[in-house]
Parts: structure tokens; C-alpha cells; sequence
């Protein structure tokens, strides 16, 4: 089978479950303005096709505009963006904020990076969405996202909640979508690799060797060795809750549940 071949069903894939993500969760809606924020990973650019190919070929008239922060990691190579997104013709925009030095600096060495960092950066993204005058963000977390979120939350935070596909900010003054939630990192690394996105490191947390998500993507790696299909089950049964089979005093109200005197009218 040719590249090209390989390219094109690789796509054609990663076209249809984003779509169905898209009409599923109703993520995109006609005269939106989305800022699509892109890292220089594998997730990111994959994410910024499929946003050029809906607004080519759906049927939602809808516009765009593609951010990057660049948060002066050393080493960052700083060329690599911009010409990559001029090539592809999109309007973009990238946003310049020293958050390294400030996470350096507010966090001991050894210890995790990643919740301060991101703290900044939504916080910045924030900021830029409502300059720019979109309504919505969009963010390259998938399948596997969802899932290790899920299973760090149960394990280390005592409770049972994920990386929804759309939710509203605590302002409400804006909407997060992430049109990869049903796609799977494996078809993603695949197809970037096939059409050599030019892939950006990141620097800053990518060398920690302490991160929980790490070990909680090694334990999923380990089961699916195991038992095969796991991680397809388990992110069904993240839209498949029965809340009166949990202990929720909030989504389920037991106190009112009371046996029918008369079970025979059921029967």
C-alpha cells in the first residue's frame, strides 16, 4: 500500500469519529469564532486539519483563528510555527508570555510542573480568546486524554470526574471544546507520523520523570496488553453511568426512594 494510501485512510478515520464528536456534543454551531490553540504536538496540528477540513466541506458556517503560546522555554524553536501555519494559509496568531521563569520559579525542583503552568496558560488563553473576539476554544485532548484524567481523579483526587468534550468557563463568558474526545492517541501518533508533523517538545514538562499521568498511562498500557479492548470499554462506561448505582447524595436523591406498596400494578 502507497503512503499516500496509508495518509488517506489514516485521515479518513480521524475525519469520522472527530465529526461524530463534533454532532454528537453539538461543539460547533453557525457563526462561531473558535480560537484553536495549537502546541507543536502531534494532537494540536492534527486537530487544526480537521477544523480546515469541516470548514471546507461541512455544512456549518463557521470561522477560526489558530493561537500558539509562546511561553520562553529555552531552547524553543520559535520559526518552526509561524512558518508551518503561513504555509498552510490560516489566519493565526501567536501570544508571547514568559510562563517558564515563573513556574522555575515558584516551583521546587522535583516537584511537578504541569498544574501552575497550565493554571497560567488557560488563564492567558482566556485573556486572548476574548480579544480576538471568539466565542469558543479549542483543545487537542482525545480519547486517551478523557481516560487517564478520569483514572488520576479517581486515584489521587478522591473523585470520579474526567475531561468533559464541551463545558462552559466559570465567567461563562466562553465555551472549551475538544472535537478529538473520540479519537484515539494510537490513530493520532500514526497519522502524524505519516504526514511528518513538525513536532515541538515541550521542554518544560516533558522531561519530568514524576508525573502521575505518566504511571497512569503505563498501568492503562499494561491492562490493554492484557486485556485487550479495555480502554474502548472503559471510556463507554463514561457515558453509560447509572447515578442511583453510585453514592452521590447530589445527582441521585436517595432519600425519596421508597418501595412501591403496591409492586403488583408493575408486574
Amino acid at each position: 500500500m502507497s503512503i499516500q494510501k496509508n495518509i488517506n485512510n489514516s485521515r479518513k478515520k480521524i475525519i469520522s469519529v472527530t465529526g461524530k464528536a463534533i454532532k454528537d456534543f453539538t461543539m460547533i454551531a453557525k457563526g462561531d469564532k473558535i480560537m484553536v490553540c495549537i502546541s507543536g504536538g502531534k494532537d494540536s496540528y492534527t486537530m487544526l486539519e480537521m477544523f480546515i477540513h469541516f470548514q471546507k466541506y461541512g455544512n456549518i458556517d463557521f470561522e477560526f483563528i489558530v493561537v500558539n503560546m509562546d511561553q520562553k522555554q529555552p531552547g524553543f524553536p520559535t520559526e518552526i510555527l509561524p512558518k508551518y501555519l503561513t504555509d498552510l494559509g490560516v489566519n493565526f496568531k501567536i501570544i508571547e508570555k514568559d510562563t517558564y521563569s515563573i513556574v522555575k520559579d515558584k516551583i521546587p525542583e522535583g516537584k511537578t510542573m504541569c498544574s501552575l503552568c497550565s493554571r497560567l496558560r488557560r488563564g492567558t488563553l482566556y485573556d486572548t480568546a476574548r480579544e480576538l473576539k471568539c466565542n469558543k476554544i479549542a483543545l487537542g485532548h482525545h480519547m486517551d486524554d478523557i481516560i487517564e484524567t478520569y483514572f488520576l481523579n479517581l486515584f489521587f483526587s478522591g473523585k470520579m470526574e474526567a475531561m468533559p468534550p464541551k463545558y462552559v468557563i466559570d465567567k461563562k463568558d466562553l465555551m472549551v471544546i475538544r472535537p478529538l474526545s473520540y479519537c484515539k492517541e494510537g490513530d493520532i501518533q500514526i497519522y502524524s507520523d505519516l504526514v511528518k508533523h513538525p513536532i515541538i517538545p515541550c521542554n518544560l514538562c516533558g522531561s519530568q520523570t514524576n508525573l502521575q499521568r505518566k504511571k497512569i498511562k503505563e498501568l492503562i498500557k499494561e491492562w490493554e496488553l492484557i486485556y485487550p479492548n479495555r480502554k474502548a470499554i472503559i471510556f463507554n462506561s463514561l457515558q453509560n453511568i447509572s447515578p442511583s448505582h453510585l453514592l452521590d447524595r447530589n445527582i441521585f436523591d436517595f432519600d425519596k426512594l421508597q418501595p412501591v406498596k403496591d409492586a403488583n400494578l408493575f408486574v
